[in-house]
């Protein structure tokens, strides 16, 4: 459980109808699989003990009875098991029979769970059975030896758990006559002496202190009864001891179906993972809803949500289930089984992860003392014990967690992105009624995309693609692709091209503040950059038009830009756009272009090194590259999405991208730039305390005014002793 991840499972066992010894098997069994995979929560379906389709069968005495049999059997059977299991069965109380679900760990039955909303419809009519338990609160009486020997001596004619009310039922045992005790059924010789010897009963086999007071304490004898007296209550959170942050609480198939399912109170009450036991039928069509369903579900109430239901062996009299299992956290469906084949559905949940997002959303009052009028209701907490080991983790991390990896929902996304950036230009274009656009066009990738994003603001508007200023100046680093790629686009989108070289200027420069221009230090770069930032705003007064920034996320994340240079503008279009994303909206435009020529144009710019491209180039080859210096943009993007998305520790960050880029870079290359990215991460941050306006797009962003308020000088030692730690 290191790092909040725990592992779970969805478990669909093949079950007979009404045959409890053969299912309990099917469920023992497949709890020992779960717990060879390293499952820790392990979830069945509804009614799994009995089979949900019984129908008047469950007003069968001997049906109910045997349940609670195997429920104990099960129990005994898994006490070593190192988990939190959940079955389904039938249970009776206070008279009425209830659909519940148990909750067992390491051998003991920790609380039953009824079900609240009972469908009576259609193909349903659960409640011929069943009484919701929505407002029960008390305590079943399991007497768990007298079950234990009931499945013990192979289901012999064992009565058990007589109820005070039950005791007129004598009234109907037969008076037995003196002649059926003949005298010689009691043959002398049946008590013999030698079967009494003195020695049987020597002295020494009572000593007193075998009756000390300590052995019949009333508060033992108190625990004892406690011990079988079970809650039973819809209002029940089962929390780990060992992993405080890890809170469960379950609910029943229809539960989730209905406008105010209980799991929105056990979120308010502080449940972090909700498991649903379920017998949903199969009709066409109903598998996307009931997967939308669990996914809205772990996503209004930010959590984990395992969704385990019947499956084949069930009764197919008048319907068919298709054992369709889910595991969702947050909204995402992480594990979902092939339908209408029984089997064991596992993910990794971050609890962690969880735990982080509800903090952040401070709209999501999920603690007790926050819940609203109406969810403050009493809840009984059950605790349980999980060995705090390391989960071995089989989920999966995208390496782009910016860009989505199906080129369907890219595509969409891309498009979507356009959109946002272009309206975000076309507002302030339409709110300062400015009719000019001016952009520094360097051939490169983000001054082509903020090209395109003006371009497209302009058509939004309808004004003329000529109004917008592209301006090439080259210098001291210039190759003669990125020249020729900014001029051929400029031309092809119909933009002003306007060249403006710099070389005479910055030289000029470097004489007046007494600068060697064959240092190739920080200032020689960042005079060019300035130099160009001026020229740029130079232009937008004489056009009476604004300067369009073209720096990207990655670039503002790391301080990969000079101050008052390139990290200035008057609207930042890319500003929340990282560079992984960056090349993809580009080639995206470049697919759907319909322009053979601009998308040929697109696709070099895109083949072409990242580079600030201030220092001279090597037989007119880019000879600076930006990720020499500061380290792979795939691996940076990575690192900012989780320590600002998800808030997590270099620690943690370090172990998902191990998993991530397994295979694309080494541990050593790893840590390396990490320790990269979280120094000049704090260092830089005066930079984004100060940047223009631009609009978000996705859900990390480094404005000052909105999604990051990080003080300037805030310090960075935690970060880096951690860092530290780590051990390669």
């Amino acid at each position: 459980m290191k790092d909040g991840f725990i592992k779970v499972a969805a478990a669909t066992p093949d079950v007979r109808v009404a045959d409890c010894e053969y299912n309990a098997t099917e469920i023992i069994r497949m709890i020992h699989e779960m717990e060879e995979q390293g499952a820790k929560v392990m979830v069945f379906p509804e009614l799994c003990i009995t089979a949900y389709t019984c129908g008047d069968l469950f007003w069968q005495e001997n049906l109910l009875e045997e349940a609670k049999v195997q429920l104990v059997r099960i129990a005994e059977e898994t006490k070593e098991v190192d988990a939190l299991i959940f079955v389904g069965l039938p249970l009776e109380y206070n008279g009425k029979l209830y659909n519940v679900a148990a909750g067992l760990n390491h051998g003991e039955i920790l609380g039953f769970v009824p079900k609240t909303y009972l469908p009576n419809y259609n193909e349903f009519y659960e409640a011929r059975y069943f009484t919701s338990g929505e407002h029960v609160d008390g305590t079943v009486h399991i007497d768990r030896e007298a079950y234990k020997e009931r499945y013990d001596s192979d289901f012999d004619d064992v009565e058990f758990d007589i109820e005070m009310a039950s005791f007129d039922e004598f009234e109907e045992l037969e008076e037995i006559d003196d002649e059926d005790f003949d005298d010689e059924d009691f043959d002398d010789e049946d008590f013999d002496d030698e079967d009494f010897e003195d020695e049987d009963f020597d002295d020494e086999d009572f000593e007193d202190e075998d009756f000390d007071d300590l052995d019949f304490d009333d508060e033992d004898f108190e625990d004892e009864l406690y011990e079988e007296d079970i809650w039973i209550s819809p209002n029940t959170i089962f929390t780990c001891e060992d992993m405080p942050k890890l809170q469960i609480a379950a609910e029943i198939c229809e539960d989730l179906w209905v406008p105010n399912p209980p799991s929105v109170a056990h979120a308010f009450h502080g449940a972090n993972l909700i498991v649903n036991l379920s017998a949903s039928d199969e009709v066409v069509g109903k598998d996307s809803y009931r997967k939308s369903l669990v996914s809205a579900q772990s996503a209004r109430l930010l959590c984990g949500y395992i969704y385990a239901t019947a499956g084949e062996g069930e009764s197919t009299q008048d319907v068919v289930y298709g054992g369709h299992n889910l595991i969702a956290e947050n909204g995402s469906i992480l594990a979902e089984s092939r339908r209408f084949a029984n089997g064991v559905t596992y993910a990794d949940l971050d609890i962690h992860r969880l735990d982080n997002e509800r903090r952040r959303m401070t709209t999501c009052q999920f603690a007790p003392d926050l819940a609203p009028e109406g969810k403050d209701i009493s809840y009984n907490e059950a605790p349980f014990t999980l060995e705090n080991t390391e989960t071995v983790l089989t989920r999966k991390f995208d390496s782009r967690p910016f860009v989505p990896g199906i080129k369907e929902e890219r595509e969409r996304r891309c498009d979507e992105i356009l959109n946002i950036q272009a309206m975000g230009l076309k507002k302030r274009l339409a709110h300062i009624h400015c009719q000019n656009a001016v952009i520094g066009l360097s051939g490169g990738l983000d001054s082509t995309l903020a090209l395109l994003v003006t371009v497209r603001a302009f058509d939004m508007l309808g004004m003329d693609r000529s109004k917008i200023t592209a301006v090439t100046m080259p210098c001291f680093g210039t190759t003669d692709r990125t020249y020729n790629n900014a001029c051929q686009l400029s031309k092809c989108l119909g933009a002003t091209l306007k060249e403006v070289n710099i070389r005479e200027a910055v030289n000029l420069h470097f004489r007046d503040i007494g600068h060697d221009p064959e240092v190739h230090d920080v200032t020689y770069e960042n005079g060019q950059a300035r130099e160009r930032t001026q020229i740029l705003m130079d232009i937008a007064n004489q056009s009476g038009g604004i300067v369009i920034g073209t720096g990207d996320l990655s670039e503002l994340a790391l301080g990969w830009a000079t101050y008052n240079g390139d990290h200035m503008s008057m609207y930042a279009v890319n500003s929340s756009v990282p560079k992984t994303l960056v090349r993809h909206l580009v080639r995206y435009y470049a697919d759907t272009c319909e322009d053979q020529k601009l998308a040929e144009i697109l696709l070099d710019i895109l083949d072409t090194p990242v580079s600030p491209e201030l220092l001279p180039p090597k037989d007119g080859v880019i000879s600076q590259k930006t990720e020499d210096l500061v380290g792979p943009y795939e691996l940076h993007d990575f690192f900012l999405y989780y320590m600002l998305r998800w808030t997590f520790p270099p620690k943690k960050i370090f172990r998902l991208a191990q998993n991530a880029f397994a295979g694309e870079y080494d541990d050593e290359t790893i840590l390396k730039w990490l320790k990269t990215f979280y120094r000049r991460f704090f260092m830089q941050q005066f930079k984004r305390s100060c940047l223009p306006d631009g609009p978000k797009v996705g859900s990390v962003a480094v404005s000052p005014r909105g999604d990051l308020r990080m003080p300037s000088d805030a310090c960075a030692t935690l970060w880096k002793k951690e860092l530290d730690q780590i051990r390669i």
